[in-house]
């Protein structure tokens, strides 16, 4: 039996698309000579040519131009010039740039292992919990669906002097003296970096539960009557076991607090990033630079830096903590 241009389009959609490029009876021809490979190869590419147009559009064209600003002195309004490799020179002999790089990695550095721990340890017990175990389930995971913004402020209230301060009152009470959270130096990072740990537990939470109850119940029967400690399972079955699950986290957590914003602009909003940039990590620099400063090329150099800290560092966890 003969089958014509429009049968064959009606049959299969995918001659609807090369009767575009090509004529209706030559893409008939192309597409009955396909191998059933071939024909899959096809389709495959019809179904993504919407998502891959998406993230051209979306995600890789914008990557490409900030790279391009990057070489260039635009202030917004005016016309580009191209500067070279000027942003990146002004870039390497910044101080506040390195201040802020440093704050930028000391989030990292602290946060991903304090919030990795503290969720695993809180997913352990609250796993073998069975009295209020959905209600305190929702609590720890209450935070992570809080506004980032709310939170903050809460917890900038939280950090105020006496009379007004929370934390300073309850020290007060105890006749111990004020401490001042976010107008040191010193103590400025650990009360920001506080609330960001604490928002983010919620979600690890979860995950680590999800992980643990993938784990077969087989192993740790044949560990109870082999007599083996509770130390030997933990580390000798849960943690191997939650491998896929811990790198995860910690790629999910570093790419979180390498990109830290919203806890650091509103709780020091009054002098962003301060005291003395102790607080300023590189996402806010960037909004600094580019809408107060408006210097987008230099802010475009920063941006370019942050996507190969993030991607550098994501290849080195993925490489360290994959699977054997």
């Amino acid at each position: 039996m003969s089958i014509t241009a429009s049968n064959a389009e009606q049959a299969d959609p995918v001659f609807a698309i090369g009767s575009a490029v090509c004529g209706p009876f030559e893409t008939v021809s192309m597409y009955r000579n396909l191998t059933i490979r071939q024909k899959q190869i096809v389709w495959a590419w019809a179904f993504l040519a919407l998502p891959v147009l998406f993230y051209t559009v979306i995600r890789f064209y914008p990557t490409g131009n900030a790279i391009l600003i990057s070489f260039q002195n635009w202030n917004l309004l005016g016309a580009r010039t191209w500067a070279g490799l000027e942003n990146y020179e002004k870039l390497w002999n910044d101080p506040v740039f390195w201040k802020v790089f440093q704050n930028t990695f000391l989030y990292l550095l602290i946060g991903t292992p304090l919030s990795l721990v503290l969720s695993f340890v809180i997913a352990y017990h609250l796993d073998k919990l069975r009295f209020m175990h959905g209600f305190l389930r929702m609590l720890y995971f209450l935070p992570f669906m809080t506004s980032a913004v709310a939170m903050a402020w809460v917890w900038r209230w939280f950090y105020q002097d006496v009379p007004i301060g929370l934390f300073n009152n309850i020290l007060s009470g105890f006749g111990i003296p004020q401490i001042s959270f976010l107008n040191s130096t010193t103590n400025a990072l650990p009360a920001v970096l506080a609330p960001a740990v604490w928002a983010g537990l919620g979600f690890q939470v979860i995950i680590f539960m999800a992980g643990l109850r993938a784990i077969p119940t087989s192993y740790y029967e044949a560990a109870k009557i082999d007599g083996v400690g509770w130390w030997t399972v933990l580390t000798q079955i849960t943690l191997p076991l939650l491998r896929p699950t811990i790198v995860f986290i910690v790629v999910f957590s570093s790419i979180g607090f390498l990109r830290i914003f919203d806890h650091v602009f509103n709780m020091t909003t009054n002098n962003p990033g301060g005291p003395l940039n102790a607080t300023k990590p590189l996402v806010l620099m960037i909004y600094d630079t580019a809408f107060n400063g408006f210097n987008m090329g230099y802010a475009a150099a920063q941006t370019v830096v942050l996507f190969t800290i993030l991607l550098i560092v994501s290849l080195i966890q993925l490489r360290l903590l994959r699977s054997e």
